[in-house]
Parts: structure tokens; C-alpha cells; sequence
């Protein structure tokens, strides 16, 4: 794909990555096989207190062709077909889910140098439209996210983003939930050779008048073990250490504490993904 101002859910990726990616209280645990015809195979199940969630995802690549097949506990197949760039900066996904018949999802996405767009529509006989572009560079960039449910006749969603980027920091703003609620983040690197940074996001609501403010770091013990923490104005802390044992092979462990009730029990979530 060409460098641009990206898809409009790129707007803020950086800081949600920071703050929220990886953090679990649950226990999950992945396998990764790969045939000798390339064929990526894997497993994963997750334990959420007595419930217990497994799927298994097989992945083909043919030239630019990829195909993704997952089977769940509740007997769902989820079917992705990716044809990445048929012409430079194109990509078509075609998606369904069995037995869900309105599931059926074909989307394009297309990238340029000052543009990033993505339209899908849903295969049935009253489809929802979704819409989003951004326009701009990968410097300072303006977007918007619509959806419109024909079968209605209203759009469903409707949002608008604005993202600025330097060397070494990230701002978003976006406007969500039909204008009710309005979320700004930041992303700031601080040592690149150490992969320290900080991050910030505040959302606000204007038909509640609430508003969550998180904050989060992180940083490389060494080049295989990162660490990273967050803290909201509810009181809720959270860190967790991931090492990578060996090449692609990830070992996360993380918890949450409520500050302002230490007498709970603290949420501790282990994560474990194997591949060759």
C-alpha cells in the first residue's frame, strides 16, 4: 500500500494500541502450525471465568488471494476472502458468516498518497451502506464514518475524525455516536531505541456530561520483553509484561486493580501464543 493519511480507523490507532492492546483478564492460549503446502493453521481457546471459548482459523495464501476460515464453539464458520491490490492501492474483502444469511459483507478499500476510503455494502435485499474516507496526507488528515440502513431509511452511524502527526507524536480528535460523544488522544514517542512511549486518551459525553480519562506507558526491558501500565480517573490501574521466548512466540501477563476498593480481588489474565 502507498503512505498516506491511512483508513479512518487508523485515526487514534497508536494510543488505543497503547492502552488498551494486550490488556485481558481472561486466560487465552494460541497455537500456530503451518503445512508444507503453506497452509497457517491455528488454535486458540479462552477461559472467561467458568465459560470456556475455542475457535480454530485456517489461512491460505495464493499470490494475492487470502483466505481465512474459523470455526467456533457455537458451531459458527466465519469465511474472509481478501484480494489484495487487483490495481495499485486496492484491496476487495468479501465476508460471511454461516448460518447468519445477513452477514454477508463485500467491502473495498483503496489508499493513495493523499486519500484513504473504504465502502461496503451488506448482500442482502436491505443492506446497510457503510462509508468512510479520509483526506489529507500522513501529517494532518480529515475523515468521516457513515452508515445507512436502507431498510430504515436512517443513517446509523455518523462520525468525523481529524488526526495531526509529527515526528514523534500522534493527535486525534473525533466526533462519535452522532455528535454525542467527543474523544481526543495523544501518542508521543519517547525513546525510539527503547520503544518508550505515552499516550493519553480523554472521552467526553455531552448527554451524560461524563468524562474517562486514561493514561498509559510503555517501554523495552530488552529488545525481547516490553512493559506497559494505564490508569483512568475511576481509580482502575492495570500493567502487564509480554516477553517474546522465541521468534513470533508471545508470553503476556496482566492485571487490573481498583485503587479505590484494593479490598476486591485483583484481575489477572495470562496469554500464551506459540508459533513456528
Amino acid at each position: 500500500m502507498v503512505k498516506g493519511p491511512g483508513l479512518y480507523t487508523d485515526i487514534g490507532k497508536k494510543a488505543r494500541d497503547l492502552l488498551y492492546k494486550d490488556y485481558q483478564s481472561d486466560q487465552k492460549f494460541t497455537i500456530t502450525t503451518y503445512t508444507s503446502t503453506g497452509v497457517a493453521i491455528s488454535s486458540s481457546g479462552t477461559k472467561k471465568g467458568e465459560l470456556f471459548l475455542a475457535d480454530v482459523n485456517t489461512q491460505l495464501k495464493q499470490k494475492n488471494i487470502t483466505a481465512d476460515v474459523k470455526v467456533d464453539t457455537n458451531s459458527r464458520l466465519f469465511t474472509t476472502i481478501t484480494v489484495d491490490e487487483p490495481a495499485p492501492g486496492l484491496k476487495t474483502i468479501f465476508s460471511f458468516i454461516v448460518p447468519d444469511q445477513r452477514s454477508g459483507k463485500v467491502e473495498l478499500q483503496y489508499q493513495h498518497d493523499y486519500a484513504g476510503i473504504s465502502t461496503s455494502i451488506g448482500l442482502t435485499a436491505n443492506p446497510v451502506v457503510n462509508f468512510s474516507g479520509v483526506f489529507g496526507s500522513n501529517i494532518v488528515a480529515l475523515g468521516t464514518d457513515l452508515s445507512f440502513d436502507t431498510a430504515t431509511g436512517n443513517f446509523i452511524k455518523c462520525n468525523a475524525g481529524l488526526t495531526f502527526s509529527h515526528t514523534d507524536l500522534i493527535a486525534s480528535l473525533t466526533l462519535n455516536d452522532k455528535g454525542d460523544s467527543l474523544n481526543v488522544s495523544y501518542y508521543h514517542t519517547v525513546s525510539p531505541l527503547t520503544n518508550t512511549a505515552v499516550g493519553a486518551e480523554l472521552t467526553h459525553g455531552f448527554s451524560t456530561n461524563e468524562n474517562i480519562l486514561t493514561i498509559g506507558t510503555q517501554h523495552a526491558l530488552d529488545p525481547l520483553t516490553m512493559v506497559k501500565a494505564r490508569l483512568n480517573n475511576f481509580g482502575k490501574a492495570s500493567a502487564l509484561i509480554q516477553h517474546e521466548w522465541r521468534p513470533k512466540s508471545l508470553f503476556t501477563i496482566s492485571g487490573e486493580v481498583d485503587t479505590r476498593a484494593i479490598e476486591k480481588s485483583a484481575k489477572i489474565g495470562l496469554a500464551l501464543a506459540l508459533k513456528p
